[in-house]
């Protein structure tokens, strides 16, 4: 499980971090709300914000994701404590409200509540103008809806529920034809074109990328190694 973990003290988000590590979660780090906004569009499966921030407010930044539709987990971190405090957070779309300081075993049981909600309820997945829906299986780019052959769509799938880390083709042999590689290897190539001529039309940027020896990744960089 991947969490963004937003907070502006270096030495504290260090040290969350590592505690987060060690229990198994996959942590990226934002200090302030511009980075935050951009690693929170690789949807990650869970974001710890801190309201004081030194750009924006988490706050405002939290109103912002919801605004454009984001169905984030967000657990708001935050010293303050006062009622109205804790209301505002929750009604401007914060899923959960912990105050400094806290008790770390509070906030894993918090995390995983969360995640087992959010497991129960999934939501859409984006990076940059993609969108994938993996209740419906719909997909729409820039929003256009785009048609996926089956195993398009579970290339597709296994690919944004890991933006940014390398997908070998040995694991797409596994969990899209339960294959061995050498039986289906030129298959992949296949699907694999047709699928970067729906998702990667020309005139917009790449995400489907191919790293040389290793396999294929989808982020919205466009450093692209075709």
């Amino acid at each position: 499980m991947r969490i963004l973990l937003v907070e502006d003290n270096e030495k504290a988000a260090r040290v969350l971090a590592r505690g987060l590590e060690e229990e198994g979660f996959q942590v990226q780090i934002a200090h302030n709300a511009a980075q935050a906004d951009t690693l929170a569009a690789s949807a990650p499966d869970l974001v710890i914000l801190d309201w004081m921030l030194p750009d924006r407010d988490g706050i405002v930044l939290c109103q912002e994701w919801r605004s454009r539709g984001s169905k984030l987990p967000i657990l708001m971190l935050t010293a303050r404590d006062a009622v109205g405090d804790r209301i505002e957070g929750l009604n401007e779309g914060a899923d959960d409200y912990l105050t400094k300081p806290f008790v770390f075993d509070e906030l894993l049981a918090r995390i995983r509540a969360l995640l087992r909600r959010a497991e129960r309820h999934p939501s859409q997945i984006q990076i940059a103008d993609l969108m994938v829906d993996p209740q419906s299986h719909a997909v729409s780019r820039a929003g256009a809806e785009l048609t996926l052959t089956q195993k398009e769509y579970a290339i597709l799938e296994l690919l944004v529920r890991r933006p940014g880390q390398v997908v070998s083709r040995l694991e797409l042999a596994e969990h899209v034809w339960h294959a061995d590689l050498i039986a289906i290897d030129n298959l992949i190539d296949v699907h694999m074109k047709n699928l970067r001529r729906k998702i990667d039309p020309p005139g917009c940027p790449a995400l489907i990328q191919t790293v040389r020896g290793r396999g294929f990744c989808l982020s919205a960089s466009e450093a692209a190694d075709d």
